[in-house]
């Protein structure tokens, strides 16, 4: 599958955007996903200037999280904001990695995402618990590049 645009079904788009909206009712944090074609750099690169240009950089609590997907590489990237970086341990995002792989390796990709998603959201919650007058400081939306 070549076009991100056949990537993911509009349903499938909109469970995942309401996987989001649950794994933040726990959470300050913000989770964003971004979904491209492939990338001409490493992807770990492109998935923080994709942070950068979506302002996920811009929380109050420096505690966005990205899941990054380019398609035809068959990449996928997990970066957390400072404000996570400077709290959790380095293997902080590996079982969630690894609760992704193992769908997207059966060619699950709407339920990895979504695994990740309500992974991150519950990590999140431990160090970023939701507090009274907490917004949704970010877009719950897909972007794609």
């Amino acid at each position: 599958m070549s076009k991100v645009e056949n990537f993911l079904t509009k349903e499938e788009e909109q469970e995942i955007v309401e996987a989001i909206h649950m794994a933040e009712k726990n959470t300050s944090g913000e989770i964003r996903v971004h979904i491209e074609k492939a990338t001409s750099i490493d992807a770990f690169d492109r998935a923080m200037e994709v942070f950068h240009e979506l302002k996920m950089d811009e929380t109050q609590l420096k505690n966005g999280v990205l899941i990054y997907l380019a398609v035809d590489d068959r990449h996928f990237v997990i970066c957390g904001d400072k404000g996570i970086n400077d709290v959790v341990q380095n293997d902080f995002w590996d079982c969630t990695r690894d609760i992704m792989v193992t769908q997207f390796k059966e060619g699950n990709f709407k339920q990895g995402l979504i695994n990740g998603i309500l992974r991150a959201g519950e990590q999140l919650q431990k160090y970023f618990p939701w507090e009274d007058g907490d917004t949704n400081e970010l877009s719950n939306e897909i972007s794609k590049g």
